[in-house]
């Protein structure tokens, strides 16, 4: 099937400007949402963003045909990536300048890439990170944050990794597939957290599989 794909940068990442804030994210998706006037939506949340697709589902659930968690944050992530030390990233960002932390972030195992073409586009990416989370301390984590609710999803719902992924995402992953009614979990062979750049193709039959059940059909 084909679906209408709308995107966006999360604030202070990307080309966006603004201070980073899962609620400014999840107000975000809202506003689009009511801007191009979408009834019912397929959401797709990676990393950071599974936090406020989940989010967002939770708040809006009249809103969600299906939803999908790739490469999830385990607990105790709010506010900044668990799996990566970000007081150690803002110290070398007042050393070294922002150059500085895109080299070393370019090392992390978060974004490390097996094929030619992932690497280039990791490198794009790194290379126009500004940032904008290493300049304050985040903003304070909403009292809603996901975590103890997330058997409240009654959307079909797909949780997806890499099979090289970190430890502490193959597990939250687990947990979250275990908590969440119903939830389908998939698993991408030959690939890391960024399973979409690294295996695009088995990535995109296993996503659009579940789209086409679950969300086509939907009103």
């Amino acid at each position: 099937g084909a679906f209408r794909v709308v995107r966006f940068d999360r604030r202070g990442f990307g080309l966006s400007t603004g201070r980073p804030a899962l609620a400014d994210d999840v107000a975000d998706i809202e506003a689009l949402c009511r801007g191009l006037a979408l009834r019912r939506i397929a959401l797709v949340g990676m990393s950071q963003g599974a936090r406020a697709a989940l989010t967002h589902a939770l708040r809006w659930p009249a809103r969600l045909s299906c939803l999908v968690l790739d490469g999830p944050p385990g607990p105790g992530s709010a506010g900044s990536e668990s799996d990566v030390p970000i007081d150690r990233y803002r110290a070398l960002a007042r050393t070294g300048g922002i150059a500085a932390v895109r080299r070393e972030w370019a090392r992390h195992p978060l974004v490390g890439t097996r094929t030619t073409d992932a690497r280039t586009r990791v490198a794009a990416m790194i290379a126009r990170y500004p940032g904008a989370d290493l300049d304050s301390m985040p903003a304070p984590v909403a009292a809603d944050e996901p975590g103890t609710d997330t058997a409240a999803v009654a959307a079909p719902c797909l949780v997806i990794t890499g099979a090289q992924d970190l430890p502490r995402r193959l597990a939250a992953a687990d947990d979250l597939a275990n908590q969440i009614p119903g939830a389908e979990r998939a698993v991408i062979s030959a690939t890391g957290h960024l399973a979409n750049l690294d295996n695009p193709q088995t990535y995109n039959t296993v996503l659009r599989a579940f789209l086409n059940r679950h969300a086509a059909s939907s009103p």
